[in-house]
């Protein structure tokens, strides 16, 4: 118990920032900069696709598809997230107040850090819709099954800030505080060296590994459809966006409404949070029933009949063999009908001696009655050897064919 103790106190009461942010490749016409932040990001795009192609696949979308809609929508939202970053933190890039003092040139320099999400969602989406016009699929169908994969591919990619020592919260004393180098560009002037800082890219981290879990579960138990689980993803994270981004201290706009002055991120975030909120209950009142599929009307793989899969089965047969009987037996009776009235003239002929001036013509009409008779065997002899003659004129008959016997 000592032992752990000791352990314990020797710990280090804070966080520390990382001396390293990158490595150099040497080329024959200088070196490469390979930034962690960078290295961060693209881990976490990694990620997020690798959980994206298992929650897409299960909705029987065709294969490579996820590729075709990626390779929009990854570019569109790195633009976009710096776009925004640019617009939410301009005194960089056009100085304060736009005094035209700022570093133009350090707009494309994406290496250096500043990726606003919220841009990077609005172009992103953008390039996704292009992306599943192109591969037959619904845009709501990406998105949720892309939402958790969003989300994890945010909280990897947050730690490409803990390796650019920015976008850290105000000081603190906790036991997680976070220590910033003194001579680093983002330390606050003015404060002790030793000042420890709130660590919000470790705060966001851990929120978003958490909200994966909970879109995951809240998928596997209710099966959200038509985007409602891309809008429960935006709830849940500026849900925690908002008290994060409240104790950053980094250079941002700061916007006035409602007599509040705070900085344009936590607008932002607030302003989702409800329209997500609304479109979601929207969405979820509705009840429209929808066909499950992910593609677009008219898009779907064609489809093969279950009767061009299925070979012949054993009723099919026996159908068929009872279809041949009834036809040979109809062939049976029209022969009897025929050789009774053969019969029925040459008996007319020779002896027009039958009861009532009815002659066996009026009978055969009747062949029911005939093939009853010529089976009880009261039937004249001309229709007995009417009957034989069809009867072996028919070899191989079925059981109708013995019948008439």
């Amino acid at each position: 118990m000592q032992s752990l103790l000791h352990v314990a106190a020797m710990a280090p009461m804070s966080i520390p920032s990382p001396s390293w942010s990158g490595f150099d490749i040497p080329l024959p016409w200088g070196t490469l900069r390979i930034h962690a932040y960078a290295l961060c990001i693209l881990l976490g795009i990694i990620l997020g696709l690798w959980l994206t192609a298992v929650r897409w696949k299960r909705r029987g979308t065709p294969e490579g598809s996820l590729w075709d809609v990626a390779i929009w929508a990854i570019p569109f939202g790195i633009v976009g997230g710096r776009l925004y970053h640019v617009i939410s933190s301009p005194d960089a890039y056009f100085g304060p107040g736009f005094n035209g003092t700022g570093d133009l040139s350090l707009i494309p320099q994406i290496w250096r850090g500043g990726l606003g999400i919220w841009g990077a969602v609005v172009l992103g989406v953008v390039g996704a819709w292009l992306g599943c016009r192109r591969s037959g699929v619904k845009l709501t169908a990406f998105l949720d099954a892309a939402a958790p994969g969003l989300l994890l591919a945010q909280a990897i990619g947050r730690w490409g800030n803990w390796f650019n020592q920015e976008l850290f919260g105000g000081p603190t004393t906790l036991p997680w505080g976070l220590q910033i180098d003194p001579n680093s560009p983002n330390f606050p002037a003015g404060m002790p060296s030793d000042t420890l800082f709130h660590p919000t890219f470790l705060y966001e981290s851990l929120w978003n590994i958490i909200g994966v879990v909970v879109l995951l579960v809240l998928d596997r138990r209710f099966h959200f459809r038509r985007g409602r689980l891309f809008w429960l993803y935006a709830i849940y994270y500026t849900l925690g966006r908002v008290w994060i981004e409240a104790l950053r201290i980094d250079d941002a706009e700061q916007i006035n409404l409602f007599g509040i002055t705070t900085r344009l991120n936590v607008w932002t975030s607030i302003f989702v949070f409800v329209a997500a909120l609304i479109i979601f209950i929207v969405l979820s009142l509705r009840g429209r029933p929808e066909p499950d599929t992910a593609y677009l009307p008219g898009r779907e793989p064609a489809a093969v009949t279950a009767e061009e899969d299925e070979p012949a089965t054993v009723d099919s047969i026996a159908g068929d063999d009872e279809t041949t009987a009834a036809e040979a037996n109809s062939t049976i009776v029209t022969d009897t009908k025929a050789h009774d009235t053969d019969g029925s003239v040459s008996d007319t002929g020779a002896h027009g001696n039958l009861r009532n001036n009815q002659s066996d013509l009026g009978h055969t009409a009747e062949p029911t009655e005939t093939a009853e008779e010529s089976h009880a065997g009261v039937t004249s002899d001309s229709g007995s050897a009417s009957t034989e003659t069809t009867a072996s004129s028919a070899p191989g008959s079925g059981p109708e064919a013995g019948s008439t016997k």
